[in-house]
């Protein structure tokens, strides 16, 4: 009974670690804006990560069906936007705003799943978004709030995809196609503007950032998956709009109102309800891989989370390969 305890306070610990790694990562490119902006930063954070999935990998075509692929390569156009949108928003949004405006989007997903009562959540959730943005006063960004907004949707798309991939691949695998893809799709819409202002501090910048987010997080994460039960992980990283908030006025100096603080609190108790009672079936029929197949250091029985924003560009998602904000 203590060594349980003892796993499960570790594991609290390492989610914790994760989240923390994924807020100090965004608000370490927030500096990155006036030399790249906000897109030529989420593409330099993208363009390393697919480098380093793709070395850590090492994928194999064998792994891959044709719908695993296609469903791989859509998911890493989503990511792209997902990574993008929010970088945009963190530009004009206070982190601890954008990245609650942002939560709506596994939230929508997890209560739309829930049964009677359960999608109720959204009302608290609706609240927190009208005391985050603050329509009466007038002051807050519109565009900001609509990047927002978008990466919400783009998040929603990510864990519905995320789980088709998990369900047909194990580990880690879907990240080498949706890694490269979604800094292939940045480096398209960002790229040419960014990488005329590259130095090699930027470069190597980068690569510290890449590391950052989503390679710690996600080892972080994993190594928590193994410990806790789905449902409790869930719910800490529904915590994660109150760290983004923490990072935001400790390291950006950007100092929330009183209403904001407690749509954020809304926003947060919505997403740990959906969690709670917003379950999806685990996956059947999923492949079995090769013993070897994979790299050891990412150990196959523990599922893949789902990266966020953000650990791949926005708040760290509470997803595993196998279902998202959900036991």
């Amino acid at each position: 009974m203590v060594d349980m305890r003892t796993s499960t306070r570790t594991g609290a610990g390492m989610a914790v670690a994760a989240m923390l790694f994924v807020q100090l990562g965004l608000a370490a490119s927030i500096g990155l804006f006036d030399r790249l902006g906000p897109e030529g930063a989420a593409w330099l954070r993208l363009a390393w990560a697919g480098v380093l999935l793709l070395v850590i990998v090492r994928p194999r075509r064998s792994w891959f069906t044709r719908s695993s692929l296609v469903a791989g390569i859509a998911l890493g156009i989503v990511t792209a936007g997902l990574t993008m949108l929010f970088m945009a928003a963190a530009a004009r949004l206070p982190l601890g705003t954008a990245s609650a405006l942002e939560f709506l989007g596994p939230l929508s997903v997890a209560a739309w799943r829930g049964r009677g009562l359960a999608r109720l959540w959204v009302l608290p959730a609706a609240v927190g978004v009208l005391l985050l943005t603050e329509p009466w006063h007038g002051t807050v960004d519109p565009v900001g709030v609509a990047y927002a907004l978008g990466a919400a949707g783009c998040w929603a798309a990510y864990i519905l995809l995320t789980q088709q991939v998990g369900d047909e691949l194990s580990g880690i695998r879907g990240l080498a196609v949706s890694m490269p893809v979604a800094a292939l799709t940045a480096t398209a819409i960002a790229g040419p503007a960014a990488i005329g202002a590259l130095t090699w501090e930027l470069v190597l910048v980068g690569l510290g950032l890449a590391l950052l987010v989503p390679v710690v997080p996600f080892a972080l994460e994993m190594l928590a998956l193994r410990r806790l039960s789905a449902a409790a992980f869930g719910t800490l990283m529904s915590l994660e709009p109150a760290i983004a908030l923490i990072i935001g006025l400790v390291v950006l100096h950007q100092v929330p109102g009183a209403w904001p603080v407690l749509g954020l609190l809304c926003v947060v108790i919505a997403g740990i309800g959906a969690e709670r009672s917003g379950a999806r079936p685990a996956p059947v029929n999923q492949p079995d891989s090769p013993p070897d197949s994979q790299p050891e250091s990412w150990p196959e029985e523990a599922p893949a989370p789902a990266l966020s924003p953000p650990a791949l560009g926005g708040p760290g998602g509470p997803a595993d390969s196998a279902g998202t904000l959900a036991p």
